[in-house]
């Protein structure tokens, strides 16, 4: 742009006599300018190049660079220059992430009294970059772009080089040696926010259980020591500090610990919670044993996520010989599905979508474990368990199992659709008492009235934890009322993942056999 005239630009020799009155006492035009003082610190300069290669050593800031990246005009860098002498006046760091401070009018009245570096920012020698200079050619253009175009392909060839060995890489055989992915960092990472434990305290079946029996059994906690394994929000926690408990330990891995720490003081908790942030493998608890054990460690699947194992590793080094575990007791059910809607809505839908075939999305459709809440129609079997959890006495290498199971087709269905798996939770008061090997949480009683149990099947008020659905790969043909379903279930870790689960199925009908491998991730 133009710049404008000013003081020291020299006088046309065809301005008339009457407008040469009052300039007699100009400065002569070889004095010496005055110096230009740093944008950060008192030091001064005899020229503003000089000025910005001091910046740059000595504070670390490129004004040029900054200039171009904020692409500032005239009045912007005038902004930029007052901006950055303002803050420093006050004693703070110019923050260069925001161009807020180039909406501010304010910044084009100088801070600093007669500042010579803002009556050079338009002069043709200073160094302010190319677009400022105005002296790039045509042909320096087009040798920049050259240069640039040639650069950019060497780029290219050596990014499309690294995909290549990085695919290469992923067909070859792992290294034996090669270290095992750690599976725990993206468990305990996705604890860290309020969504996740938002979904989990609005689940009023899941929290009003734990509530409940915390609550209506406050002679179990009045005076005891409890570990809360995978505290989270430390609700769970502050339900046995209000029981009575005499001293309750707040475990958690994940970020939210600190979250938990924050409710417990805010709640007046803290001189009966103490909360210890990491793997409850891994932390130093301040007593030697606990009274009671209560955590919410079920997954989906139940067993997905494996938390149970951290939660087993407690009981068997802190636990007292009689303590208690909250919950007692969980059971594994399967059931038989025929759902023709099911099926239309969220598998045959990628058939036809808006006049397009999609059948792509179908992919793995019928190899991953689906979570959803179902109706009781969709199930054409009574559900049966196939896994008994008993708290206080399985083994952590209980949790890989192969169990056999047995459904009856209740009406004439004209295919197997899926298999449907969830979970049943009790709450008893006494390790010692028995949960009959087939007990349905919907209809069981305890032996005292205190006890509690929930499901996360659909018959009942649907849980965060809904159902999982297996579509079969392979429908058979009808099956008859009455018909059996004899199968075996397998359960196990993922070689690929230890928190993520396997489960294979194989089964008969009057019909035929099949076998099928399903993956919960």
């Amino acid at each position: 742009m133009a710049s404008e005239k000013t003081i020291n630009d020299p006088i046309p020799e065809d301005v008339e006599s009457e407008n040469e009155e009052g300039w007699e006492d100009a400065e002569p035009d070889n004095e010496e300018e005055s110096p230009v003082v740093c944008l950060f610190c008192p030091n001064t300069f005899p020229a503003p190049n000089k000025l910005f290669e001091h910046c740059g050593e000595s504070h670390g800031f490129d004004f040029v660079k900054t200039k171009e990246e904020l692409e500032l005009d005239f009045y912007g860098t005038i902004k930029l220059v007052n901006y950055i002498r303002s803050e420093t006046k006050a004693s703070r760091v110019p923050d260069f992430t925001s161009r807020a401070f180039l909406d501010d009018d304010k910044f084009l009245q100088p801070v600093l009294e007669d500042d010579t570096l803002l009556f050079s920012l338009d002069d043709p020698e200073l160094d302010l970059g190319t677009e400022e200079k105005g002296a790039t050619t045509n042909a320096d253009k087009v040798k920049e772009l050259e240069l640039r175009l040639a650069s950019l392909s060497q780029q290219f060839l050596e990014y499309k080089n690294a995909v290549n060995k990085s695919f290469e890489a992923q067909l070859a055989e792992p290294d034996k040696d090669e270290v095992k992915r750690d599976d725990d960092s993206h468990y305990f990472h996705s604890y860290a926010g309020n969504d996740i434990h938002e979904t989990m305290l609005k689940d009023t079946v899941r929290t009003d259980a734990y509530r409940d029996f915390i609550y209506e059994n406050k002679h179990l906690f009045k005076d005891k020591v409890v570990l809360d394994v995978g505290c989270g929000t430390g609700v769970l926690s502050m339900f046995c500090a209000k029981a009575g408990a005499k001293k309750v330990i707040a475990v958690d891995n994940s970020a939210i610990i600190d979250k938990a720490r924050e409710n417990v003081f805010e709640n007046s908790l803290d001189g009966i919670i103490t909360c210890l942030h990491g793997k409850i493998e891994e932390v130093v608890l301040p007593v030697k044993q606990v009274d009671i054990i209560v955590s919410e460690w079920m997954g989906y699947l139940l067993l997905y996520e494996a938390m149970l194992d951290s939660v087993l590793y407690a009981r068997d080094k802190y636990l007292a010989p009689d303590g208690l575990m909250v919950p007692s007791e969980c059971k594994l059910l399967i059931a038989a599905m025929h759902d023709s809607e099911y099926i239309n809505e969220n598998v045959n839908f990628w058939n036809h979508v808006y006049g397009f075939s999609m059948s792509a999305m179908k992919e793995k459709i019928r190899e991953d474990v689906i979570v959803h809440s179902l109706e009781p129609k969709s199930l054409a079997s009574e559900p049966v368990v196939f896994y008994n959890l008993p708290l206080h006495t399985i083994k952590t290498s209980e949790l890989s199992f192969t169990n056999k199971f047995s459904l009856s087709v209740k009406d004439n269905i004209e295919s197997l659709d899926a298999f449907v798996i969830y979970f049943d939770t009790f709450f008893t008061t006494s390790r010692g008492e028995y949960i009959p090997e087939n007990a349905r949480a919907e209809t069981w009683k305890a032996t005292k009235d205190k006890g509690v149990a929930f499901t996360t099947g659909p018959f009942k008020t649907p849980t965060h934890w809904r159902q999982g659905v297996l579509l079969v790969e392979n429908k058979s043909g009808m099956l008859k009322s009455g018909e059996n379903i004899e199968g075996e279930i397998t359960y196990r870790k993922s070689n690929k993942n230890s928190r993520e689960v396997e489960v294979d199925i194989s089964w008969k009908t009057d019909e035929k056999k099949d076998q099928q491998l399903w993956y919960m991730r």
